[in-house]
């Protein structure tokens, strides 16, 4: 592991001496590490069996949201995608959430959804987690929610045996019944993709940062059903963020649909847990 924290300090362009190491948590992916070297201080990711792009694309999702030059990120100052000893280095953040911080947050977020690609998806495949997140681009975000997103997670758990019986036949209903609750003509925002409450943090002052994205374009309101499903956000952050961007009359009815990817998604990953979750959703709309 030396060899690796050590390589990856020479791609991030510091060669000083290493001063401390020590594990950090940093969710159940990767290995992350806490480095101090003599010139500056780094959080340090690494992923012995990552598949390909992985760490390219967590660095192309920080890039974009980045630009948006509305909410907060690490710096990105190197990373490696070589099988067996993948890595992503990055700014080490320091910081305790103040009165402030859901404030901030909400009015920030607000403002990256003020940002537009000109269709849905994104131009790569991603992840979300470690599944396979299959993309492209879209002019209809209907079309794109269902095929790329519920179907894929649908064929995902197909496959893994997730997904049978009654459980499969509600939702393959559901699919073909989707235009009755899914708008089509939804503006393609800067979403961060993944946001749950664990994937923000206060850096210096309590000012908020985003990290670990899993970055498309979409309906805003996909990213803010995701942030109620396991909470971290207080409502003055839903306050904060809906008098700088009102939010859709239909958000509440559609809520539990736009949930339900993410619901898919822990059943995909880690079973059975999720599966009353899932029924439920599917029960209500089928």
């Amino acid at each position: 592991m030396n060899q690796i924290i050590r390589q990856s300090l020479y791609k991030a362009d510091d060669r000083s001496s290493i001063k401390n190491v020590k594990r950090v948590a940093g969710g159940s992916i990767n290995e992350s590490f806490f480095v101090e070297t003599e010139r500056s201080k780094y959080f340090i990711k690494y992923h012995a069996n990552s598949p390909s792009g992985f760490f390219e694309l967590e660095a192309d999702g920080l890039r974009l949201i980045k630009s948006t030059k509305s909410i907060s990120v690490p710096d990105v100052l190197a990373f490696s995608d070589k099988k067996g000893e993948a890595f992503l280095v990055m700014e080490w953040l320091e910081g305790c959430e103040t009165s402030k911080t859901q404030i901030q947050l909400g009015e920030q977020l607000a403002a990256m959804h003020q940002n537009y690609g000109i269709k849905h998806g994104f131009r790569k495949d991603t992840f979300i987690g470690t599944l396979p997140q299959p993309n492209g681009l879209s002019s209809s975000w209907l079309d794109y929610y269902r095929d790329k997103r519920l179907k894929a997670q649908l064929e995902q758990g197909i496959q893994q045996q997730t997904i049978k019986g009654k459980r499969r036949d509600r939702l393959e209903k559901l699919l073909e019944q989707l235009e009755d609750w899914i708008p089509d003509e939804a503006p393609p925002s800067y979403l961060h993709g993944d946001l749950w409450g664990g994937n923000w943090l206060p850096g210096p002052d309590g000012n908020p940062y985003l990290i670990d994205p899993s970055f498309l374009y979409g309906d805003r309101h996909f990213e803010l059903a995701f942030t109620e499903l396991f909470g971290g956000f207080t409502s003055a952050f839903y306050e904060a963020y809906a008098s700088r961007f009102p939010i859709a009359d239909y958000y509440e009815e559609i809520k539990p649909l736009y949930q339900l990817y993410y619901l898919i998604v822990h059943l995909n990953i880690f079973s059975e847990m999720y599966g009353g979750k899932v029924d439920s959703v599917l029960k209500r709309y089928v």
